[in-house]
């Protein structure tokens, strides 16, 4: 599957906020939004007001950035959220919150949703004991994410046994044993990802 392979930042810039897309960077003074706060290319200074459809497009854009998906993908949890009971936009932000890149990232394992992502796939985490390398595996209330024994070695995980990492309510994490634990499933509320949900609906729900 295609994957966008340019310059982090250049999304950042793109949405006009910050992704976080590339970790401690986007906390300090070399985040390129901090230095140029328009949009890229030859025109981004000069971006005419967006129309109803262009907000809920930038929206969608956001939220797939956010997270890191493509367009298929996304429009498939975007169906599965429809079809469930429930507030469609509440139900879309809950399962990308709990796909298992983005809960390791929650706890605090990576820096980034895609240095998440990738320690996923390369397997340095087990969900309740067992081999986990899919990053958009569901986790649910009461699952556990180890870091694997072969990794805890290792000097990014060392760093992470010296850290206080605060973690979202619906998550927990023991940095002695490299674990963390799904208190809960997150509401609506828990979720601090900025994203105006409704407008990716009303996009949606036009096709």
């Amino acid at each position: 599957m295609a994957r966008y392979t340019g310059p982090s930042c250049r999304l950042c810039r793109r949405e006009g906020q910050k992704l976080f897309l590339k970790g401690e960077r986007c906390y300090g003074s070399k985040c390129a939004l901090e230095r140029r706060a328009y949009a890229p290319g030859q025109h981004g200074q000069n971006r005419k007001k967006a129309s109803n459809y262009g907000l809920q497009l930038r929206e969608k854009q956001k939220a797939k950035r956010f997270y890191g998906l493509q367009e298929t993908q996304f429009r498939n949890y975007f169906e599965k959220a429809a079809a469930k009971k429930g507030i469609t936009g509440d139900n879309l932000l809950i399962m990308l919150e709990t796909r298992l890149d983005n809960t390791v990232f929650r706890m605090g394992f990576a820096s980034s949703r895609k240095e998440a992502r990738q320690l996923v796939m390369h397997g340095h985490f087990t969900l309740n004991g067992k081999k986990a390398d899919i990053p958009s595996q569901a986790v649910k209330a009461g699952d556990v994410i180890a870091v694997k024994a072969k990794s805890t070695d290792s000097p990014k995980f060392k760093e992470i046994r010296e850290m206080t990492i605060s973690t979202p309510e619906w998550v927990s994490i023991d940095t002695d044993k490299l674990t963390g634990k799904v208190l809960s499933l997150p509401t609506r509320a828990m979720i601090d990802t900025p994203v105006a949900e409704h407008l990716i609906v009303e996009l949606y729900s036009k096709n």
